[in-house]
């Protein structure tokens, strides 16, 4: 039976690596992002952290980087984080602000480049901006490879508005007929059940199979970053790289990609 489960699929991409990043906009982590006012670290450029956080990803050499919270091109930061880190590694660079088009962060000028990208090393076939249409953050980047589909995600802080966004996440998953990965920061405050019957009606699993918790990074307690993966994803290595230079923990999934084999042997 498990032979010809396993005869259903054929393997056309091996051992391709995912970084999953939340780098709060490079701004740093620790008691001095809190000075001289709680919060004012968002307001400061910190390059020397960009430059690590660069050479982290430098160093894990991966094939496709999903960052959340990057700056592309604010006067805080002075650069498009995004394009930097993407021309530091030799990758292709895609990007969004996070926010509904007709929202009002997209006039305010710091937010208006708060952004989510895909830094990329294979040929993209294309890039694709959905926005959900409740909460705050609704960018949706879904980025087309040869062989498999990946959608990247920051939802919302309200429980009822990432309900509703899973919702609309799920269409776009079942309506996909590639490989399916779902990554982001899923801020779920209330623990890994929100995701339940989203990854059950999706066909969706997460690659931390241990449920490790990836925020904060100092003392990780909860577990809001997730890799999810769908049918013709073949897990072969999960880590999450204990470095702290933003309050999120990076995940970072090796994978394998088959594709379905429509003349199997009988």
């Amino acid at each position: 039976m498990w032979l010809r489960a396993a005869l259903r699929f054929v393997l056309v991409s091996p051992k391709m690596r995912l970084l999953l990043y939340n780098i709060r906009y490079a701004t740093g982590y620790g008691p001095s992002f809190h000075l001289p006012v709680p919060g004012a670290g968002y307001l400061r450029s910190n390059r020397k952290n960009l430059e690590k956080i660069t050479h982290f990803i430098q160093s894990l050499d991966a094939d496709v980087v999903g960052l959340i919270e990057v700056d592309t091109g604010s006067l805080r930061s002075g650069i498009n984080q995004a394009d930097a880190i993407a021309q530091a590694i030799g990758h292709y660079s895609t990007y969004q602000c996070k926010y509904g088009e007709a929202s009002i962060g997209n006039r305010v000028p710091i937010l208006r480049k708060q952004g989510n990208a895909f830094l990329a090393a294979p040929r993209v076939h294309g890039e694709r901006f959905h926005y959900f249409d409740t909460g705050i953050k609704r960018l949706i980047i879904e980025l087309e490879l040869e062989n498999v589909a990946i959608f990247l995600v920051h939802l919302s802080l309200k429980y009822r508005h990432r309900q509703y966004q899973l919702r609309h996440l799920h269409d776009l998953v079942k309506a996909t007929d590639k490989p399916v990965i779902v990554a982001g920061d899923f801020n779920t405050f209330w623990g890994e059940h929100e995701l339940f019957l989203f990854t059950q009606a999706a066909g969706l699993a997460s690659a931390n199979i241990k449920s490790l918790p990836s925020y904060p990074s100092r003392q990780p307690r909860k577990e809001l970053d997730f890799i999810l993966y769908g049918e013709g994803i073949q897990p072969t290595a999960f880590d999450i790289p204990q470095v702290h230079f933003s309050d999120h923990l990076p995940l970072v999934l090796d994978f394998d990609i088959a594709a379905r084999n429509d003349n199997p042997p009988a």
